[in-house]
């Protein structure tokens, strides 16, 4: 039996990241089919970006959330990173759903401060074995901190 040469078994390694966060985008896409009335429907706060900007966010931010995944577990770190890793993204797939899907504002709220925690718990496993890893997290929380800050707004605003 022949094995893959290592140059093809590397790029090979990301394809299950990149299928957990589209699978994740997936589930945030049809959860948010009313997604633009929904938002031009709220009551928003001065600093809430323009529906557009959304997608192509989100679209850098996953694959940024993957490539973290894959350098995380390419450089050997700990089950329980990748289990964090996993948990940040179940919290991430529940946020549009709760928040577009359902109208529940308020458990959107709670999910996306446990999702911020879920985050920065994750980045820190990753850093032990690979800084690279924990930094690509960074834009993630960054754009989920100030979503947290919009969510909260919407909250008290609605």
């Amino acid at each position: 039996m022949t094995t893959m040469p290592g140059r093809l078994r590397a790029p090979l390694a990301l394809l299950p990241f990149l299928v957990a966060v589209a699978v994740v985008a997936l589930v945030g896409g049809l959860a948010a089919t009313s997604a633009r009335s929904v938002y031009s429907g709220l009551e928003l706060p001065p600093f809430a970006p323009p529906a557009w900007l959304f997608g192509p966010v989100w679209t850098v931010l996953y694959l940024g959330i993957a490539v973290a995944g894959w350098l995380y577990r390419k450089s050997g770190g700990e089950r329980r990173g990748l289990v964090w890793y996993a948990v940040q993204l179940l919290l991430n797939a529940a946020w549009t759903p709760l928040f577009f899907a359902a109208g529940a504002y308020g458990l959107a709220l709670a999910d996306i401060l446990v999702l911020d925690v879920a985050i920065v718990v994750t980045a820190l496993y990753f850093r032990r074995s690979s800084r690279i890893a924990a930094a690509s997290l960074l834009p993630y929380l960054a754009w989920t901190l100030y979503a947290t800050a919009l969510t909260v707004a919407i909250v008290v605003l609605n």
